[in-house]
């Protein structure tokens, strides 16, 4: 029964991280869509670096929300002050783990699975920002200046004897 219950919860707080993280996710794409809709020409390299810088301060962010979600479980069933569950979340989380902090044999395993959440947490962000830089590139690209590649230039009416 008890197996149950640890089972049930840690089922609930991925959920939950889930729910966080693609709500979040959900507001960037919206974010980032309407930008681009916005600016129809090339937004060069510092607006695009400063884009960068916002959305992925955004991301850690929504990171350290649902680190803070599972703060709040271990402090109210295993550790004893809001600094040690902190601290245990954002090295659960992040897979860094710690030493220094155990929890109790019959919650262990929820410690592992915030582990296992916030690799795919994370991978779903750094695959965001990778497709929003590449993004960027596309658009620069597309509003870069014609130039000829060296293959065309022979194999127009340019020829050299």
């Amino acid at each position: 029964m008890r197996f149950l219950t640890h089972a049930g919860t840690g089922a609930l707080l991925v959920g939950l991280t889930l729910s966080l993280q693609c709500a979040g996710m959900g507001v960037l794409i919206q974010w980032a869509t309407a930008y681009f809709a916005r600016y129809t020409s090339s937004i060069g390299p510092f607006r695009a670096a400063i884009l960068i810088v916002r959305f992925t301060a955004a991301i850690v962010v929504l990171h350290l929300s649902q680190i803070l979600l599972w703060a709040v479980f271990f402090r109210w069933t295993c550790l004893t002050s809001w600094e040690s569950a902190f601290y245990f979340s954002t090295t659960n989380y992040s897979t860094v783990g710690s030493g220094d902090l155990l929890l109790p044999g019959m919650w262990r395993t929820v410690g592992a699975l915030e582990s296992i959440t916030g690799v795919l947490m994370c991978g779903l962000s750094a695959s965001f920002l990778f497709t929003l830089v590449l993004r960027f590139v596309e658009q620069e690209r597309r509003f870069a200046p014609a130039v000829a590649r060296p293959d065309e230039e022979f194999a127009g009416k340019r020829r050299y004897s």
